[in-house]
């Protein structure tokens, strides 16, 4: 049977971490979602906005390796480590690969795991409607562990677990109803995540420089109105010098008169403006008053459509 790609079941943010026995804590892993599809003879990896991905990780495709399954669809996330921390500019070193002979180096260059949290079908009947509990145990039946293929533990106190990723540096924690059932491009709160650090999508609506080199992003994001709003500036991240020197290169040709947010964003005078088609993944500790971000830092540049740029991905 042909399995087409679904959107996932998505958590809310949440200040308060759920302490109800109902309820397990898993590690937010700063990786890409990647749900995966066998319908018996190929496998697929697609990703939360339904963009195929089967090429960009070749060393996945194996799935009988460690799946008993005759058919399976997945849902997990992809990380690649950076001093043995998961790493978002990593994983992108990943993503953004298209040629055959830069993905086979990049297998050993920036190896990955697979962290694997929910299923969907299985022997080519679909679950969604059996609680977390059960569908939980289906993965520990039909999935066997392996260094790149591992199943998200439960951990029952959520705010031990958020303690020790603070400790570590990591992303924050999801939590998760038992009970709850798989609602297919769902997001409510049966699923609730708690991060450490806030993260976003965003467009680049400008840049500084110094030295003819860009050293600052100008960034916003689109209201319901489809208004382009300035939300802060970023020049600290992970971005090494020869990522900055592309960058310059990049919007170079992309350079506008008009100022493309309709506020007036900080370092107006020294700002060059540029048509607001770039995304990047910005981290930050909070909202200012002023609704611009506090700390923000560049975690990777992304390929993705403006339009889901927007606030509501920050609910």
């Amino acid at each position: 049977m042909e399995l087409k790609p679904v959107f996932p079941f998505e958590p809310i943010s949440t200040e308060t971490i759920p302490t109800s026995s109902d309820w397990v804590a898993q590690i937010k892993w700063d990786g890409v979602r990647m749900l995966t599809y066998f319908d018996g003879n190929d496998v697929r990896l697609v990703n939360r906005r339904c963009n195929d991905r089967t090429k960009q990780y070749p060393e996945l495709l194996e799935i009988k390796t460690y799946c008993s399954a005759s058919s399976i669809i997945l849902d997990g996330e992809i990380i690649a480590f950076d001093q043995k921390k998961p790493a978002f500019h990593e994983i992108m070193k990943r993503e953004s690969l298209r040629k055959s002979q830069s993905i086979d180096r990049a297998v050993t260059q920036t190896p990955i795991t697979y962290m694997i949290f929910d299923i969907l079908m299985y022997n080519d009947k679909w679950v969604l409607d059996k609680p977390l509990s059960e569908r939980q145990k289906i993965l520990q039946e039909v999935i066997t562990p392996l260094p790149q293929f591992q199943i998200t533990q439960n951990i029952a106190d959520g705010n031990k677990l958020f303690d020790v990723m603070k400790e570590h540096g990591m992303e924050g924690v999801v939590c998760k109803d038992l009970k709850s059932t798989y609602a297919i491009g769902g997001k409510d709160s049966r699923w609730v995540k708690k991060k450490i650090f806030r993260d976003l999508f965003a467009v680049i609506g400008g840049v500084t420089t110094r030295a003819g080199v860009v050293n600052a992003i100008l960034l916003g994001l689109y209201d319901k109105e489809g208004r382009f709003i300035y939300i802060g500036h970023a020049g600290t991240g992970k971005l090494s010098r020869e990522d900055w020197r592309q960058l310059t290169k990049i919007v170079e040709p992309m350079t506008t008169p008009q100022k493309p947010f309709i506020n007036e964003p900080e370092r107006s005078k020294e700002a060059i403006w540029i048509k607001p088609k770039l995304t990047a993944k910005i981290q930050f500790l909070e909202w200012t008053p002023h609704g611009t971000m506090r700390h923000p830092s560049i975690q990777a540049f992304v390929q993705m459509d403006i339009a889901d740029c927007t606030f509501a991905q920050n609910m």
